[in-house]
């Protein structure tokens, strides 16, 4: 009998608990929708993307998703793909810059001569 009485007793504090969640906590209205994670700082929409931005920049964490050291691993990939692209680039610019000025054309100039003097 003794068993049978904490039964009820158990059972109304569990129905009361319920609906006093169901009733009183529906005044605030629904629970507004959860904001998604994003990336906290992603890439420069204002300029290209270097092997900085790449080396510094970390996808959230999820419970069902990639396995964070395979995407390290693509990053640095990529971050040093594109040093070495920035380096190529450079060294292209620079070899063109000396080209454009080895091939500038050459203005010819009067020699001095000694004893001419300019006469007006």
């Amino acid at each position: 009998m003794v068993m049978f009485l904490f039964l009820v007793v158990a059972l109304a504090v569990v129905v009361a608990a319920v609906t006093l969640a169901v009733v009183g906590g529906g005044s605030g209205g629904p629970l507004p929708e959860a904001a998604p994670e994003r990336l906290h700082d992603p890439l420069p929409p204002d300029r290209p993307v270097d092997h900085t931005d790449v080396e510094s920049l970390r996808f959230p964490l999820a419970v069902r998703g990639y396995r964070m050291a395979d995407v390290d691993d693509v990053l640095g990939r990529l971050g040093a793909e594109l040093a070495e692209r920035d380096a190529r680039i450079a060294g292209l610019e620079s070899a063109l810059a000396g080209a454009r000025s080895a091939a500038a054309p050459v203005r010819l100039t009067k020699p001095d001569l000694p004893g001419a003097e300019d006469h007006r």
